[in-house]
């Protein structure tokens, strides 16, 4: 029998509606869903602007905590709600086709006040009041919070002129007012308009159902707002707008995002454009640009930025994303202390009967598809490691039988739920005994074939790093090719820290074996101190 999917949702008329339309669509592809209505704390506090709540993620934290606790199989969110960074064990599992990501004000009365020097108008957001207070200064803004229906009805309760809306909240439960105004020089927050679907790394069947709901050109150029937004440290607390749209006639991606001071006083603004496949850039050359004309200082001017007080260095190269989990006084800087080389694999290897292969990276991967073409490839079942790994390896040689977390966690099923005798394992010359011994040890041939060379790539760091971030015993050995012991070595994991105990005085091990768990056992070391 299929699973029924449980949909989570926030308990508005608006969160409904999203949550409604991704049922419906669900629906459609034969996939049964039920919703399962939860409060946030956005929903709970409602007498505090949310960038005085003190924390990211108000109105998707209890969803987050749903999904990890298994309440719930997929979590339906406003993206422009959602943090940079999403918690260990959840995933982006689809975006679906935006809506009007444009700003509106639903006035009280008429237009008038425009072309005066005093007016007073409502919004819950420090970017709409700083764009606003930028445009006019002399203006006041008060603070306004709550669900739609509850917002429209304080507009229709005060003295105020007007209040700021999301276009898209009003027009898809139909109660945006006839005669509000369009803000189009409003630049609206990262993702504004489009729905995000997270779900649990682990769950294949959800994250495969969501993923047919996924629209492409929506899934780009929200990417790049939100990696703008990364880039430049920004959350409910930093007034950060940015706004990428395909243009169809040209095939560009137009980015524009800005960067003020909550009070408005000042403002850095951006506009480029990139062809759509070579907008890998994008965001890091805008976001670059904002720093260099000054950002950072007018968020530290603006108390949005806090100065680091220690520098830790991660001997593997991390994602902005990753680096957003740490605490803003912790300054991460990064580097790949193991390069990869490809060995070139014997054609004689690939004509052989490969009825079980094993790969437990994407490095396998891409070691055999630099040897040959898909069509070459000629394995009947392939294990793997990882949901990364298993989507590279059905996007260019085939589909996946099996994933695991880890490989123990595949050879425990190799070897325990079937009847294999022989496995084919694409390796590196330098690899952890882990998966080989545990099958020869329960009677499973493993023939290795050498797929790459694991190389050390170590560069001098300064004597302000405190710590060092160690995901191998290979990068503990590069490491110690260009620098000192005097450090704490933060470990991924136990066999990792075997190796680092040899040499360091200060060990100190992640709680699981992955680049979140290691990452906020420095968030918490330093903010223990």
């Amino acid at each position: 029998m299929q699973k029924r999917i449980r949909i989570g949702t926030r308990e508005s008329e608006l969160a409904l509606w999203q949550a409604n339309k991704v049922r419906k669509e669900l629906a459609i592809l034969g996939y049964e869903s039920v919703l399962v209505p939860i409060k946030s704390m956005g929903d709970i506090v409602l007498d505090k602007p949310l960038y005085e709540l003190g924390v990211t993620g108000v109105f998707t934290k209890n969803l987050d905590v749903a999904l990890l606790n298994g309440e719930i199989d997929i979590a339906v969110h406003s993206f422009k709600d959602v943090p940079t960074a999403l918690p260990a064990g959840i995933v982006q599992a689809a975006v679906l086709k935006r809506a009007n990501y444009n700003d509106i004000l639903v006035l009280k009365d008429t237009e008038e006040f425009f072309g005066q020097p005093e007016a007073m108008i409502a919004t819950g957001s420090i970017r709409r009041k700083a764009m606003w207070l930028n445009r006019y200064p002399t203006h006041t803004v008060v603070p306004l919070r709550g669900n739609v229906n509850t917002r429209l009805e304080k507009v229709a309760a005060n003295d105020w002129n007007g209040a700021i809306f999301a276009a898209a909240g009003l027009e898809r439960i139909g109660k945006r007012p006839g005669g509000a105004v369009n803000l189009p020089w409003m630049i609206p927050a990262p993702a504004q308009g489009a729905i995000m679907l997270a779900a649990l790394e682990k769950d294949d069947f959800t994250i495969d159902a969501c993923e047919q709901l996924n629209h492409p050109d929506t899934e780009i150029c929200v990417g790049i707002e939100r990696e703008f937004l990364r880039r430049l440290e920004g959350g409910c607390s930093a007034p950060i707008g940015a706004l990428a749209y395909i243009d169809d006639r040209t095939e560009e991606i137009n980015f524009k995002g800005v960067l003020l001071k909550s009070d408005g006083s000042k403002k850095i603004a951006v506009a480029k454009t990139a062809k759509v496949g070579s907008h890998e850039y994008l965001a890091k050359d805008c976001a670059d640009y904002i720093f260099n004309k000054g950002g950072r200082e007018l968020m530290i001017e603006d108390g949005d930025v806090e100065v680091a007080k220690h520098t830790i260095y991660s001997t593997k190269k991390l994602s902005e994303a990753q680096k957003k989990t740490v605490d803003r006084s912790i300054k991460v800087l990064d580097s790949d202390f193991i390069k990869i080389r490809y060995n070139r694999i014997p054609a004689k290897v690939m004509k052989q009967q490969h009825e079980n292969v094993v790969i437990t990276s994407k490095n396998g991967v891409e070691a055999i598809l630099n040897s040959f073409t898909k069509d070459e490839i000629k394995f009947k079942n392939i294990f793997c490691v990882g949901r990364r790994t298993k989507k590279l390896i059905e996007n260019s040689i085939g589909k996946v039988t099996h994933v695991a977390k880890n490989a123990l966690k595949l050879a425990e099923y190799i070897a325990k739920d079937t009847d294999i005798k022989t496995v084919t394992y694409f390796c590196s010359d330098l690899r952890l005994d882990v998966l080989p011994s545990y099958l020869q040890e329960n009677d499973v041939v493993v023939n290795e074939i050498e797929a790459y060379k694991t190389m050390l790539s170590a560069v001098k760091i300064a004597a302000s790093v405190s710590g060092v971030i160690f995901y191998s015993p290979s990068g503990i050995e590069s490491y110690l090719t260009e620098n000192s012991t005097d450090k704490i070595a933060f470990c991924i994991g136990e066999t990792t820290a075997v190796a680092a105990r040899k040499h360091f005085e200060n060990v100190l091990v992640a709680s699981m074996p992955d680049v979140e768990s290691v990452l906020a056992l420095v968030h918490s070391h330093y903010r223990e101190e």
